[in-house]
């Protein structure tokens, strides 16, 4: 992923490397120091390559997801379309074999090397003994000789159908249609071509594969293969024509033909001259690949910055590490000064240590990062299953790009040289004699001039900047300038105030303000980007804890009759919080990283909460009591197909039945995304026949829900979209309003209007083509007078809306409708089913992200592991002192267990109130959330049982220090500082 980043991140990480090498061949003596220190101290090389390892492995994990989808999606693209390129499909009767007689030129140019004519129509298809029947309504029905099919393509390439044709009597079936009717070699096979049943001899299964595999737009195709003239036989006995379909295979083969579609494109369009604008000229590789792209970088992006939470918590616990070895070795390097080393040469040494730890992580990282990457891929193979649409899920396959290997590696190396600069810089600074007299630094109450002026410049630049962007709602900044200028600005502050007031204060406002900007500003989430809940959450967790850290002594004040009793226990609990309360940086940023990830996890979970409390209100607004939607062959059913429904068997079972007349088209993004027309599903809605589903936005004047659909019947300038128009994945937006315009065409006449947005739907999912399409299919509905007057011919009633009887089951009607309609090819569609099985999907796929961002949940508790390991060795004399004193070894145990429970406890909680609030003000103000009226749910279960495994693993990574704490013998301790 992200190939524009490689360049500039190898070219960084060779610079940092070019300056950590002339640093180790220039300051021998920190050279030394650091080495020995690496070479010296095991236990803390382990853990800061362990805090390295992780963030590397997060960021190669998150990049490894996106080219898994990428890659999946190409090769699909690859194994079912093959060499085609390029598809031209012409409508039936003499337009059809006009087209196909002049596409023949293309033969001779030399940008292709193939052109195969065919000819298709919609088919359904019985398989097995009258007993034990198998039907499938949906398959194509393809005629086309295999002598031409097996040369389509490069020289020496696999089209993926070739062989003899099929004898007279006989087909041949690829394995998707095989598999729906549990079909073999010398099975029978009846099929309905035009509405007529003729039984066939299946002569062999082929693989889903380039031809074998190919469709009119949908992604899973169940193709048979007719012997030649079998079809036009079938047509003319009914009446009827097939479809004229050519497909074009580019020079470059499978792969590297998709290069020169645009200019084979064109070259069509030539070819065709006054025809083209009767023809619909598709790329389906093209398109594919693009939307592969797309989602791949979309999914990618998504778990990267799910990750980021994880690599904040990284970077921390590196910062962690590096300021409890500085307080370590602080009369050390108290004494390295005095007898000349310049704080350069200290900063040096650190940072040359700290490479070394993050260098050695690199390898480790990768292959952590590798695993965690085929572990979603495996997860989300089977949550793709539940998005199918009529079995037509991706297929995922595991797969990972040099490029993204680097990246990553580049990328965490990155992170961790910075923070451990940052961190030696600051350890560096220190009094010289009151670091070898390991005395405690006496923080000064006005900062230096030149800190001040700097700051107050910027919090004055900041603030600036903050005024035009909250302004405008836009979202990085509408958070990040007003925080930053606080920031600043406290310095200045702190000449007039008492710096806890500052701290309080400053830590206070932007709190809030992160908290309120959704309330005061609730467009930032109009269009998203994945940063903005980055700085969202991490502003939320670093000023919270801030604020916490900075205000314990208030916070504790209800427990001082428990920590004040003069018992052994009491004893064990001032112990506990004496540690926290004296070294509140390095406490402070392990409760960061708890609060970070818990209020992430708590987000997640809650979102989760929301979806599953809404969606009996989604499948309201979306079916308005409709149960079923119908898909079927307008060839064949014609408008008789309906009338027979309503006076058919299941008649009784029916209460109502809507048609919609259907046509395909493209149409511009009204919220200007992008140049590229998007592909459109449009359906004409009859006058009045829709009023029940409901809208989430409408036009200026028109009072409620059923006046935007008499609108739409009066005015055929007025269309209604989704939310979900142009979306390619990632957070939902408000790109568009009610009032907005957009351009729809007909791509085969070439003719287009203009169209103004009159609402949009709370949900559109009733509109969506239900057989398979193209998951970047937007749904454009309109009156049915507008439908006809734009596209002409080419709309046709082929779907319709059904509601059922009182206690009929929807399920069981679908299954009897689909078998007394086969030959139309009828595909009956459960609506709430569908809805309800995406929403478990959904669900199941924030799953997955939490599991991903439990990562970031182990460096946590990670960072408070080593800060009790570290602080075991740094009071060591401490514990020995006490012990002599008196103290039982048991005494000490519990005082480092509560130590870790107060800590852990304080974060846990912290996140926890963070993520419900937080996910309570995006759900009233975003409008990702509008449409899920099932009320807020606070899932107390989930959130508890969350809590518990966190504070329950935190002791786990206690118990070990807790226990060498205890086990410390006081003689030894008092004469031996280590």
């Amino acid at each position: 992923m992200y190939p524009n980043l490689l360049v500039p991140l190898l070219v960084t990480l060779g610079l940092a490397f070019a300056a950590l090498v002339l640093v180790a061949v220039r300051q021998p003596v920190s050279r030394r120091l650091a080495f020995r220190q690496v070479a010296r101290r095991r236990t803390e090389a382990a853990l800061v390559i362990g805090g390295s390892m992780l963030g590397t492995a997060i960021v190669i994990g998150a990049l490894v997801v996106g080219d898994t989808l990428n890659f999946s999606v190409r090769q699909e693209a690859y194994r079912t379309l093959g060499p085609v390129d390029e598809r031209i499909v012409a409508p039936p009767g003499p337009t059809g074999r006009a087209v196909t007689e002049r596409l023949a030129v293309l033969a001779d140019d030399p940008d292709v090397d193939g052109v195969l004519s065919a000819r298709a129509t919609q088919a359904s298809a019985v398989s097995g003994a009258a007993d034990r029947r198998t039907a499938e309504p949906r398959v194509l029905a393809w005629q086309m000789d295999f002598g031409d099919a097996s040369r389509f393509g490069s020289p020496g390439g696999d089209s993926g159908l070739g062989g003899p044709n099929p004898k007279p009597g006989q087909v041949v079936v690829n394995e998707p249609l095989a598999r729906s009717l549990d079909l073999g070699t010398g099975d029978p096979i009846t099929l309905y071509l035009f509405g007529t049943p003729g039984t066939y001899r299946v002569e062999r299964v082929v693989p889903e594969q380039g031809l074998a595999g190919v469709g009119l737009g949908g992604r899973l195709n169940r193709d048979v293969f007719l012997p030649p003239g079998t079809l036009d036989a079938a047509a003319r006995a009914a009446g009827a024509e097939p479809r004229s379909v050519t497909f074009v295979s580019n020079r470059g083969g499978v792969e590297r033909g998709e290069a020169l579609t645009d200019r084979v494109t064109s070259d069509i369009r030539h070819a065709l001259g006054p025809l083209a604008g009767r023809t619909a000229i598709e790329t389906p590789k093209q398109t594919v690949l693009r939307d592969a792209r797309a989602a791949g970088d979309s999914l990618g992006a998504l778990f990267l910055m799910i990750g980021s939470f994880s690599i904040i918590a990284g970077a921390l616990l590196l910062v962690n590490i590096f300021v409890m070895l500085g307080e370590e070795r602080k009369s050390q390097m108290g004494m390295v000064r005095a007898v000349g080393m310049k704080r350069s040469r200290l900063v040096g040494s650190f940072t040359l240590e700290g490479a070394t730890y993050a260098s050695l992580s690199a390898l480790p990282g990768v292959g952590i990062g590798l695993a965690v990457g085929w572990g979603v891929a495996v997860v989300a193979a089977e949550i793709f299953q539940g998005w199918s649409v009529g079995g037509s899920s991706i297929r995922i396959a595991f797969a990972v790009t040099p490029t993204s290997i680097l990246n990553g590696l580049a990328l965490g190396l990155l992170i961790a040289f910075a923070a451990i600069l940052a961190t030696s810089v600051r350890i560096s600074r220190f009094n010289i004699i009151a670091a070898i007299r390991d005395l405690p630094a006496a923080p000064g109450r006005e900062p230096r001039r030149r800190l001040l002026v700097v700051s107050t410049a910027l919090a004055v630049v900041c603030t600036l900047a903050a005024v035009p962007a909250v302004a405008r709602s836009q979202p990085d900044a509408t958070y990040l300038m007003p925080a930053l200028a606080l920031a600043f600005a406290a310095p200045a502050l702190l000449r007039v105030l008492p710096r806890h007031t500052v701290t309080t204060s400053v830590a206070g406002a932007v709190l809030a303000w992160t908290l309120l900007a959704p309330v005061l500003r609730p467009r930032i989430f109009d269009a998203p980007s994945m940063s903005v809940y980055v700085i969202q959450g991490a502003l939320a967790a670093f000023s919270a804890v801030v604020l916490v850290s900075d205000n314990q002594k208030t916070l504790l004040r209800p427990a001082r009759r428990l920590l004040q009793r003069p018992t052994e226990g009491g004893l064990a609990a001032r112990l506990a919080i004496a540690y926290p309360l004296a070294k509140r940086f390095r406490t402070g940023a392990t409760l960061v990283m708890y609060t970070l990830i818990v209020f992430v996890l708590v987000l997640l979970t809650e979102i989760s909460g929301i979806l599953r409390a809404g969606v009996d209100g989604v499948v309201a607004d979306a079916t308005a009591g409709y149960s079923l939607r119908l898909d079927y062959n307008p060839q064949v059913a014609g408008d008789r197909l309906l009338s027979g429904i309503r006076s058919g068997p299941s008649a009784a079972r029916i209460s109502a039945v809507t048609p919609l007349l259907n046509a395909t088209g493209q149409a511009t993004d009204p919220g200007h995304r992008g140049p590229r027309p998007l592909d459109t599903a449009v359906v004409g809605v009859p006058d009045g026949a829709i009023t029940g589903i409901t809208f989430r936005e409408r036009l200026p004047g028109l009072a409620d829900d059923a006046a935007v659909w008499r609108a739409l019947a009066a005015d055929p300038r007025y269309v209604v979209l989704d939310a979900f128009f142009g979306s390619t994945g990632g957070p939902a937006g408000d790109y568009y309003d009610p009032g907005a315009t957009l351009t729809l065409r007909d791509p085969r006449t070439g003719r287009s209007e203009q169209k103004v947005i009159a609402g949009v739907l709370s949900n559109g999912l009733v509109f969506y083509p239900a057989t398979g399409a193209s998951s970047t299919t937007y749904p454009v509905v309109m009156s049915e007078q507008g439908t006809r007057e734009l596209f002409g011919a080419q709309a046709q009633n082929a779907s319709a809306l059904v509601r059922t009887g009182p206690g009929t089951s929807p399920d069981a009607l679908a299954t009897r409708l689909q078998g007394e309609q086969l030959s139309a090819s009828l595909v009956a569609t459960p609506i709430e089913s569908d809805i309800r099985r995406q929403f478990d999907s959904s669900t199941a796929f924030f799953r997955l992200m939490q599991g991903f961002l439990a990562l970031g949940l182990g460096v946590g508790i990670t960072g408070l592991g080593v800060v009790m390991v570290r602080a075991v060795r740094e009071r060591r004399r401490t514990i020995g002192i006490l012990r002599a004193l008196g103290f039982r070894a048991r005494t000490v145990q519990r005082s480092f267990l509560w130590e870790s429970t107060f800590v852990a406890v304080e974060g846990i909680v912290l996140g926890s109130l963070l993520g419900v609030l937080t996910t309570w003000l995006m759900y009233s103000n975003s409008a990702a959330f509008e449409g899920l009226e099932g009320g807020f749910p606070v899932e107390w279960t989930s959130i508890l049982a969350l809590a518990a495994a966190t504070f329950v693993a935190s002791l786990l990574a206690t118990i070990g220090p807790a226990r060498r704490a205890a086990a410390i013998r006081p003689a030894l301790a008092v004469r031996v500082t280590e």
